[in-house]
């Protein structure tokens, strides 16, 4: 029997469980089969709780896809965790540890999660891109769309700044962009536009996920893509197609996301 939490962030939906002990065989295809929306609980990523590694931190999240694979940063999964775990701990504040950093995380007063994700990365060869270019344009299109915006956020980020999100077809674009040779590592796809009071409307396809309601690193890179082009001043809500998120990049480099994170429900698998 595997216990599990099922949350989500904005439809961003995750299974959580809990490995501290060291007790679980979480193999590549038990992954999958978790994820498995069919046969399994079902989930955007699954979440594995661990030790954590530096003594700072409060616990450690493993990240992967429903493909099994494995991801570095995941924004959505990070406040679910933070809220978790301060429930557990009875905290108002946790370091919720990742391959990519010690990110700190707090409860806000209206019950929401901020994280602290930490600083980008923007250098082409930080994305990873497979050749040097400049990361504010970069030589790739599809269709209508070019010059995308390359972010790093612990994971890879590739940003197109259109006239209406709404517009593009992201089940066709975003498994051919995610692809393409110039991301060694993959890429997950952003497709923005400005609204009229300022905010970003987002879609995203999440490497080795699809697309889905929400992505917290995605929009961590939005909110800095944006910036770098001119069209924020470091601060917007970001309308994710399961809600809003707050983002800022501050001046000190670091980038903040609040939002909220929801419990849906918990259980036990069966192996």
């Amino acid at each position: 029997m595997i216990p599990f939490v099922k949350m989500h962030g904005l439809g961003n939906d995750f299974v959580i469980v809990d490995d501290r002990d060291g007790a679980l065989k979480l193999d590549h295809d038990l992954r999958v089969l978790l994820a498995d929306r069919r046969r399994g609980v079902g989930c955007d990523q699954l979440l594995v709780l661990e030790k954590p590694i530096n003594g700072s931190a409060d616990v450690f999240m493993r990240i992967f896809n429903p493909d099994g694979s494995a991801a570095q940063a995941c924004g959505n999964g990070t406040r679910c965790v933070a809220a978790l775990v301060m429930d557990q701990m009875h905290r108002e504040g946790v370091g919720v540890e990742t391959v990519a950093g010690i990110l700190a995380s707090k409860r806000m007063p209206d019950g929401g999660v901020s994280v602290d994700m930490g600083e980008p990365r923007l250098n082409w060869d930080q994305i990873p891109l497979s050749r040097e270019m400049d990361t504010l344009s970069l030589d790739l299109s599809w269709g209508p769309f070019s010059g995308p915006v390359g972010v790093n956020m612990g994971n890879p980020h590739c940003v197109f700044i259109v006239d209406d999100a709404e517009a593009v077809p992201l089940a066709e674009a975003g498994p051919v962009l995610e692809h393409d040779p110039l991301f060694p590592e993959r890429a997950n796809i952003e497709f923005i536009s400005l609204n009229d009071d300022g905010s970003i409307r987002m879609r995203v396809w999440e490497r080795g996920a699809g697309i889905t309601q929400a992505c917290g690193s995605g929009a961590c890179a939005v909110i800095v893509a944006a910036t770098r082009r001119g069209l924020v001043d470091r601060r917007a809500r970001v309308h994710l197609d399961g809600g809003p998120l707050d983002m800022e990049w501050r001046e000190d480099g670091h980038v903040i996301m609040t939002g909220a994170a929801t419990y849906s429900f918990r259980g036990e698998w069966t192996q």
